[in-house]
């Protein structure tokens, strides 16, 4: 009894974390579709607690579930990654083409070009879909070591050109390692 108890406590939490990370991020039918099972499964664990409230280790196997069910929901959700981030990448690398680079590799990139307390900088924002955002820094990174990024969640998107396929838009299958060979390719094979 509590095994199941603190299972079913798992699932439950772990539907209602996902119910509400998928009400902020926006995704309103998938949100109702899991609150049905959420619901459910909450009805059934809570019976089954309610009905032995004598025996305290199955409150216990409630409340071990609950947070429990609190990290799996997160560990679901961080491994669905539903959404998208735009990245702010700052970089003293002018004479780089750090930006067309990017483009090669799959990303759409906005840059211009900003002034800080040393001088000029190449700017950049990228739209990714959340998947791909560690794979994006760790991209940038390799190219300059020395950029300055930020990243954020949008809180809505509308417009250009990257957006209209941002859905299905992949970026190159690469390794961070092999960036300056994969990039080394592109060049040449454009010439």
């Amino acid at each position: 009894m509590v095994l199941t108890i603190f299972l079913i406590n798992i699932c439950y939490v772990s539907f209602l974390t996902m119910r509400t990370i998928s009400t902020l991020k926006g995704y309103k039918y998938v949100a109702a579709l899991v609150s049905i099972f959420e619901t459910l499964i909450y009805i059934i664990g809570l019976g089954l607690v309610l009905d032995n409230l004598d025996k305290p280790i199955n409150i216990l196997a409630y409340a071990f579930g609950f947070g429990t069910g609190i990290l799996v929901g997160i560990r679901i959700e961080e491994k669905l990654a539903l959404g998208y981030q735009v990245v702010n990448a700052i970089t003293a690398e002018k004479d780089k083409d750090l930006p067309m680079q990017l483009r090669e590799l799959g990303y759409g990139v906005t840059h211009g070009y900003s002034y800080g307390r040393d001088g000029e900088r190449t700017t950049m924002q990228i739209l990714t879909p959340r998947r791909h955002e560690k794979k994006l820094i760790n991209t940038i990174i390799e190219l300059d070591p020395n950029a300055f990024i930020v990243s954020y969640e949008p809180k809505s998107i509308h417009g250009g050109f990257w957006t209209k396929g941002v859905r299905n838009r992949e970026v190159a299958s690469y390794d961070v390692e092999d960036v300056e060979e994969i990039l080394e390719e592109v060049g040449t094979n454009e010439k």
